[in-house]
């Protein structure tokens, strides 16, 4: 759960997720799948390679003399544990419905009662219900109260081992040090977590949004990826908290 780690996991999530909704937008307008999976790929990796340059040139950063950062390097380390497995299914999940399942089934009984749920307790789903009140919907509804179902599960799920986690945290830090203090990871972490909560489930972040973004690869992350990386966030913020104190 250090930044460098979560840095890198966010942003390969990030261009994976892009990708695969900019390879569908490109179906949809009509060109050639291989094609199109050809050119997105390569800017993908591309997009990957340098995100994950800059988050192991801080981690190198880090080492103040240490073993060196490559030679820590594990494979175990891009292995992601339970709630990592179960983070990136619900990931797929999301995509899955905003993709395929939410734009044919806007209507019914199921789908009325999850959107009449969130509407009621996420403030963030009912600024973007107004947001859309353009005329602008396709589903996106629907598939914004689903991925803020699926945030809320993984958020109480994850958040049931914070403990666990903090400790693992503690053992971590006690191997090597780090640039940052504990301190200020948990703060860092934690001023980043209140300001996601107060632009997506707050709602503040859709004021600022055109009715044209949602039909582009932004909206498409806002709704289907950015509750469930801002569960994630606020997970990894309460684990960075709780270690800082004594165990």
């Amino acid at each position: 759960m250090g930044i460098a780690r979560l840095l890198a996991k966010g942003w390969v999530v990030f261009c994976l997720f892009a990708a695969a909704h900019a390879l569908r937008l490109s179906m949809e307008s009509g060109a050639p799948a291989l094609d199109a999976a050809g050119t997105i790929g390569v800017c993908t990796l591309l997009f990957v390679a340098m995100g994950l340059l800059f988050v192991s040139g801080y981690a190198a950063a880090s080492d103040h003399g240490n073993t060196s950062f490559f030679r820590r390097f594990k494979p175990r380390h891009v292995i992601p544990g339970f709630y990592g497995i179960v983070f990136a299914a619900f990931v797929v999940l999301s995509f899955i419905d905003q993709a395929a399942f939410a734009p044919n089934h806007m209507q019914s009984g199921p789908v009325d009662a999850l959107r009449a749920a969130m509407h009621f307790a996420v403030p963030g789903q009912r600024a973007l219900e107004s947001a859309l009140s353009c005329g602008l919907d396709g589903g996106r509804i629907f598939a914004s109260a689903f991925t803020w179902l699926l945030a809320i599960v993984y958020l109480a799920a994850a958040g049931s081992r914070v403990r666990l986690t903090a400790g693992l945290i503690r053992i971590e830090r006690a191997k090597r040090s780090q640039t940052l203090s504990p301190a200020a990871v948990a703060a860092v972490l934690g001023v980043a977590a209140v300001v996601g909560f107060q632009m997506l489930y707050m709602g503040s972040a859709f004021a600022f949004l055109p009715c044209s973004a949602y039909t582009e690869i932004s909206g498409a992350l806002l709704i289907g990826l950015a509750p469930l990386m801002l569960a994630y966030l606020i997970v990894a913020a309460a684990a960075n908290l709780l270690a800082v104190g004594p165990e």
